[in-house]
């Protein structure tokens, strides 16, 4: 049956995939045929997730390098699986009860009750984002999908695994090493959730508030001379005599819980006032001066309030200066000061209690504006400023978060961190693009404790049990835990483990670890971790940092860390710009292969790709061009019977040079792939696919399938098409898959051939190379020369040969039919060029076009000149707007990058315009 026209992408990807699951060609191990192994990790993505361009661009990148190894014949694992996500899958499943109004809420149901929900979520819904993979082509081995909550207490029977148990074991293990510790610090708190969140979870929003300035009274009737005028140099001229300081705060409900206010050690204006006391408005707490570079001479007053239970930099402050924190909110960030003896201490009585009967209980914004009522109506409040600062919000809940001291789980990472600064020093891992490794070592360098623990349900819940006394055990199971307490009834830790403590064991923990698995001691250390470069330090650190203190070995020899996907402009997608492109869809529309081959063409390393559908578009032209050209072999009999084994003993010329190209790019992009230059074999690809082969070697075919020499061509045209798809297949895999199977009945499918390891120095013919390369050169030169000086295009021209050695003479005598074909040329003669000709300059020779009574030479260069004036005053703009430090250093980063692109294009622009006038010059 004769091929379809076209390639239809919907209709056939999802069958073709079912073809490799049907043959189970994904699994670990499929395809080997050497002792080397290759395992590469998927990053997991959320159980609550879907795909989006980073989860598209990150599974193309594993993939080809997972398919490219498993046609190696390596012994291949691509481990898939999902994280348990704490905070957004209790958030989901919250919602899902919320829309029936019969249901009973997480706290009513209780947390056992509330668990069975999650699960039974887990369930029906969890493998969401599994086959969103599938559709995008991911080949993972899906029989061995892992889950970072697997073998926990209530997973169903049919959640194979045992993370749960890897999780806690090392949890265990770690707090005996002490390691592991419960401390009092402060942490990035949400109130909606009432749980701490790792950074991570935090997202800076830029918001339109206010600066509020506040009086505080200098204690024992010290003053204070203020500057109040100053000269036109900036010298003070005029001064006051103050009885109190101004700071400065975008917090006034934090000021209940301010135990200091530090000044620069050398400002001057308060070098008397360091050790002295100021008065706190409102509970009268006298809170000390304090000297610390923290405080900026040049900003503002230079005072400030320091409330090291609800800052994280004046918690700094207060450690360096041995200040109290006082902790004055709940977990619902409402102010929390009845019964706390913290705040009470060191404060007027009366003060307190009528501070309890304003602001006890009160929502942190109502008591802000109470504080501010109070401070305006009783003379403390210096004045407001409008105020346009960051503040961090909780990036599921949406509600500003709220430094918090409170107790949490913590590992002493500085005990843990050395070997993995080494492994990365002393080149055992490595970490790609190079630049980053300064970010995994600055991180690890000034690394602060690990806060592990979580106030939430859905998670692996601390194994540690208190007793009656508030003694902890530490056990992997409550019956262990009671016998080291002599048999006492316990009550185990509420809380549960930081998703990023079980995801940090995902290497060993999917390979079965703590069991010596088969699978841990072939895989184990990976090859290739791919990640995002947003969690260097979140999660490839901390992998290192566990896996060398649990295992004593690297996870992986290298990390590949790719940019960002944006779009078009250069700007990051998010849904408030409206710009965000949504694989699926693209998928729908383009075709999986296109989606996959756009990304990869454009992921150079340390660069952020800009994605638009014209270029996505652009690639499925590239899909339709391999499909016509094996539909132009197909209606010249090429596929007829079984395809003779081996390479072609060829002898013509045209396809002696093409089984050298062929070579050529095996070697490019083996190379490629090797160096993770994902798009320098993409390009490589496209360069030969649709440049040799479609272009010009379908062209040479054409007068070669007829006569003694017509075998000998379709046996290199099958062969070389053939190469085309096992080459293409790590990229395109579905068309490349499908054409494998319409043009040959084949002992086995594409994903399972035999990658090539022919050489160049094998196959490459250098006579063969050198004479086509010629005869694509001259072709192409004519091309541009007739293009640049608008010859219609339709016109056959005479050509002259004005000098040419005997190897251009030869080269041209064997392909003079093809090269007047494709160049439009009729005829050629030997002699001088004349006068109102344009010269073709190539190896060994030189040729002549007459243009006279061609083209309005005048005309043509009149038009010319006219768009290069315009052309450079555009040029000029855009040099000047570069030029201008204030431009580059404040525009947006995509509007500077659109700049300078714009540039770029229009001085390639020009450059084609100038050497178009320059050839028009030769004619006169």
């Amino acid at each position: 049956m004769p091929m379809e026209k076209t390639f239809d992408a919907g209709a056939a990807e999802a069958r073709i995939y079912g073809l490799w699951e049907e043959a189970n060609a994904f699994a670990a191990g499929a395809n080997a045929s050497r002792d080397e192994t290759f395992c590469i990790m998927i990053p997991p993505p959320n159980v609550t997730g879907s795909l989006h361009m980073g989860h598209a661009f990150n599974n193309t990148l594993q993939d080809i390098l997972t398919r490219w190894h498993r046609m190696r014949g390596f012994d291949t694992l691509w481990q898939p699986g999902q994280d348990h996500a704490g905070i957004a899958t209790q958030m989901v499943v919250e919602r899902e009860l919320a829309k029936d109004k019969s249901n009973q809420t997480r706290r009513e149901m209780g947390r056992e009750k509330f668990l069975e929900k999650v699960w039974e979520w887990k369930g029906k819904s969890g493998g969401t984002i599994i086959n969103q993979l599938k559709r995008l082509g991911a080949s993972c081995d899906w029989s061995r999908n892992a889950f970072t909550m697997s073998g926990a207490p209530g997973a169903p029977a049919s959640d194979e695994g045992n993370f749960h148990d890897a999780v806690i074991k090392v949890f265990v293990d770690l707090y005996n090493k002490g390691f592991i510790y419960r401390g009092k610090r402060l942490v990035n708190w949400d109130p909606h959730f009432e749980t701490a969140i790792s950074d991570l979870e935090v997202e800076q929003v830029e918001v339109q508030g206010s600066l509020w300035r506040l009086r505080y009274k200098l204690a024992d009737g010290l003053t204070t001379r203020h500057e109040v005028a100053w000269d036109e140099d900036g010298n003070p001229t005029e001064w006051e005599e103050r009885d109190y300081l101004v700071v400065a705060t975008t917090r006034p409900e934090t000021m209940l819980g301010d135990t200091g206010v530090a000044v620069h050690p050398e400002d001057p204006r308060y070098q008397h006032l360091i050790g002295k006391e100021v008065i706190l408005p409102l509970c009268g707490r006298r809170i000390p001066i304090v000297a610390d570079e923290y405080a900026d001479p040049t900003k503002g007053t230079g005072a400030v309030k320091i409330t090291p239970a609800h800052d994280f930099n004046d918690w700094g402050v207060g450690q360096r200066q041995g200040l109290r924190a006082i902790n004055v909110m709940d977990t619902r960030a409402a102010m929390a000061i009845r019964d706390n003896a913290d705040f009470a201490e060191g404060c007027d009585a009366d003060l307190v209690a009528k501070c309890i009967e304003m602001f006890h209980g009160r929502d942190r914004y109502e008591a802000r504006d109470a504080i501010v009522t109070e401070a305006r109506d009783n003379g403390w409040l210096d004045g407001i400023d409008a105020d346009k600062h960051m503040v961090p919000h909780g990036d599921r809940s949406k509600v500003a978060i709220e430094p918090f001291l409170t107790d949490q789980w913590f590992v002493d990472t500085a005990k843990i961190v050395g070997p993995a600064i080494d492994a990365v020093r002393q080149g055992k891992t490595k970490i790609l693009p190079e630049q980053h490794e300064k970010v995994y070592f600055h991180w690890l360098e000034n690394i602060e404790p690990w806060c592990i623990s979580r106030q939430l349900w859905w998670g692996h819940q601390i194994p540690v049990w208190y007793d009656d006394e508030g003694n902890a055990y530490c056990a992997a199971t409550e019956e262990e835990a009671r016998a080291q307490a002599g048999g006492k009834a316990l009550t185990r830790d509420p809380d549960v483990l930081d998703t990023w403590f079980s995801s940090g064991l995902w290497p060993i923990g999917t390979l079965g670890w703590p069991e010596e698995t088969p699978e841990l001691q072939k895989y184990f250390p990976t090859d290739v971790l791919i990640t995002g470069f947003d969690i260097i330090f979140f999660w490839v650190a901390r992998m290192m940092m566990m896996q060398l203190a649990v295992v004593n070995q690297i996870p992986f020899h290298t990390v590949y860390v790719h940019a960002l996907v944006r779009d078009e402009k250069g700007k990051k997608m998010s849904k408030s710009l409206g710009n965000v492109l949504d694989p699926l869809d693209l998928i729908d529309e383009f075709g999986a292969d296109a989606v996959r081959f756009t990304l990869t063409s454009m992921a150079a390393m340390g660069r952020d790709l800009k994605l638009s559908t014209s270029r996505i578009a652009g690639y499925r032209n590239f899909g339709t061009k391999i499909w016509n050209a094996t539909r132009f072999a197909e209606m010249n009999h090429v596929f007829n019977g079984k395809a003779e084994p081996g390479i072609p003993a060829a002898t013509h010329t045209v396809n002696r040079w093409i089984i050298g190209e062929t070579a050529r790019v095996r070697e490019a992009v083996d190379a490629a792939l090797a160096d993770y230059r994902f798009n320098d074999a993409a390009n490589a690809l496209y360069g030969f696919v649709w440049g040799k082969v479609c272009d010009w070697y379908v062209e040479f075919s054409k007068p070669l399938m007829d006569g003694e020499l017509a075998h000998e061509t379709r046996a290199t045209m099958r062969w070389v098409l053939d190469q085309c798809y096992i080459l293409l297949h790590p990229f395109m895999p579905f068309i490349t898959e499908e054409l494998w199977g319409l043009t040959d009945d084949r002992a086995k499918l594409l994903v399972h051939a035999d990658w090539p390891a022919y050489t160049v120095r094998e196959l490459l013919d250098p006579d063969a190379d050198r004479e086509m390369n010629w005869v694509i050169g001259l072709i192409e030169e004519i091309r541009s020369a007739r293009a640049q000086v608008h010859v219609p295009v339709g016109l056959k021209l005479p050509i002259i040969e004005v000098s040419l050695d005997a190897r251009g003479k030869d080269a041209w005598s064997r392909n003079a039919a093809l090269i007047e074909r494709l160049a439009r040329i009729e005829g050629k003669t030997e002699g001088a060029a004349p006068k109102g000709a344009i010269s073709i300059a190539v190896e060994g020779g030189l040729f002549a076009i007459p243009l006279e009574g061609v083209i309005d030479v005048a005309e043509e260069k009149a038009r010319l000149a006219k768009t290069l004036e315009k052309l450079d005053k555009d040029l000029n703009g855009l040099r000047g707007r570069l030029a201008n430090p204030k431009f580059v250093e404040s525009a947006p980063e995509e509007v500077v990058d659109e700049t300078r692109e714009k540039l770029d294009l229009g001085e390639e622009e020009a450059g084609k315009i100038r050497a178009a006038l320059a050839r028009l010059a030769e004619v006169g």
